[in-house]
């Protein structure tokens, strides 16, 4: 607002600087022009009446040949001007020639002029030079001061522009700065808010507008904050509604006297139950219980490492430095898991790296499966998406260990991505700030 309230004031002043100039040049031009016709004009009404031109004051002067130089710089718009007035005046003439020439020291002679008049004609820099051609009787001339052009209007013009944005800026920048800070504070706050933060509410301050909405977001975060409260017990309440007849039945299975039906009712169960964890951990991800501590990202990925080792699954570690870095870290955990998971199902194997870099780190999980097609590779971080549409538990789950991994990574202020490897096989990276 400042800003444009500041070319506004710079367009009205260059506009009026360029009228002020104009009628200043439009008022030194009819100082010159009329003392110059009336002057023409008493002389040629002299020499007309058998008189002389010159009345003693070597104003003007009749001479018999034009004596300004042809290689001068004419004015054209005087000449024109001193034409037209001298024709109205009734005075017949044939040429006009006006020219503007440095003053010489012998133009205001001290001995004619006396010495402070002389001194003060002096300090005009040019003079005017005008012949006028009288038809059969000779050249009028006449010489004149031509006024210098004001050296200190520029900045005359230049300190009342600044007083004006002194006068003006100094207020707006004052109520900017009163509108800006409350909302630029409502802006951090909006940007800072998570659910589980326990934060103040924000300060209602600034005009009445700014006031009124910070007070709307004021009661916003209490909704949302209410909301998330209400589905964390709804979520606990679902989770426990489920997991009781999970755990019923089985108990209940190991009633059944045939060994396969009795394990394929066990691995349902289990399946049932890591879809609801997969489920709840996902909808409660906005408002984690773990908060963020530092931790050894080497020594976190070579735990779950081993616990897939434990599994007899072919999962490799290349160990490497040690790599402080703060993050949630059972959350992480989950997420480098669910990678590592869909590595040893699709590939049959994995290979887990971390790459350090100067502000960031990357944690690689690479497999020798198939790959993914490239238009589907954001695809599969969508919750309840996978490539083989049949739900067989055979073929992997629901489809919701990418999008559970993708918002812990997010969460954690990092990204997640997958590429294919050329000559195949496919590399899960999580990207994460140091």
């Amino acid at each position: 607002m400042a800003l444009l309230v500041a070319i506004a004031l710079f367009v009205a002043q260059a506009i009026n600087f360029g009228l002020l100039l104009r009628e200043r040049s439009q008022l030194r031009f009819e100082q010159i022009v009329t003392p110059t016709v009336t002057r023409l004009v008493d002389a040629a009404d002299r020499i007309n009446s058998g008189g002389t031109a010159d009345t003693g004051h070597g104003h003007v002067r009749l001479v018999p040949a034009n004596p300004i130089a042809a290689d001068r710089i004419r004015r054209g718009s005087v000449e024109k001007a001193i034409a037209q007035s001298l024709s109205q005046a009734g005075l017949a003439t044939d040429a006009v020639i006006a020219s503007v020439r440095p003053i010489a020291s012998d133009d205001w002679p001290p001995s004619r002029y006396g010495r402070r008049r002389a001194a003060r004609l002096s300090h005009f820099r040019s003079i005017l030079d005008v012949a006028v051609h009288m038809p059969g009787r000779g050249w009028l001339v006449l010489r004149a001061f031509w006024p210098n052009s004001d050296p200190f209007l520029i900045w005359r013009l230049i300190a009342q522009t600044l007083i004006l944005y002194a006068v003006v800026l100094i207020p707006v920048l004052w109520i900017g700065r009163r509108i800006s800070r409350p909302l630029k504070s409502l802006a951090d706050a909006a940007h800072r808010f998570a659910p589980g933060d326990d934060h103040e509410p924000l300060a209602e301050t600034g005009p009445p507008d700014v006031r009124e909405v910070t007070a709307a977001f004021n009661a916003l975060r209490l909704r949302v904050i209410a909301m998330l409260d209400e589905k964390d017990r709804m979520l606990g309440a679902i989770g426990h509604d489920l997991r009781t007849p999970l755990a019923a039945l089985r108990v209940r299975i190991e009633s059944v006297d045939d060994d396969t039906d009795r394990a394929r009712m066990a691995d349902i169960i289990d399946e049932m139950n890591r879809t609801l964890d997969d489920i709840l951990s996902l909808a409660r991800l906005g408002r984690p219980s773990e908060p963020p501590v530092d931790v050894d990202l080497s020594a976190l990925v070579d735990a779950v490492v081993e616990d897939f080792r434990d599994l007899d699954h072919d999962v490799t570690f290349e160990d490497g430095q040690r790599l402080p870095i703060r993050l949630r870290p059972a959350l992480m955990r989950r997420a480098v898991r669910n990678l590592i998971e869909n590595a040893v199902k699709y590939g049959e194997s994995a290979t887990v790296r971390i790459e350090p870099e100067p502000s960031r780190v990357r944690i690689v999980i690479s497999d020798n499966g198939p790959g993914i097609p490239s238009d589907r590779l954001t695809d599969v971080f969508d919750p309840f998406t996978r490539l083989e549409t049949s739900r067989n538990r055979e073929t992997g789950g629901i489809g919701l260990g990418l999008a559970l991994a993708r918002a812990i990574v997010n969460d954690a202020g990092g990204i997640i991505r997958l590429e294919n490897r050329t000559g195949g096989g496919l590399d899960a990276i999580i990207e994460l700030p140091r």
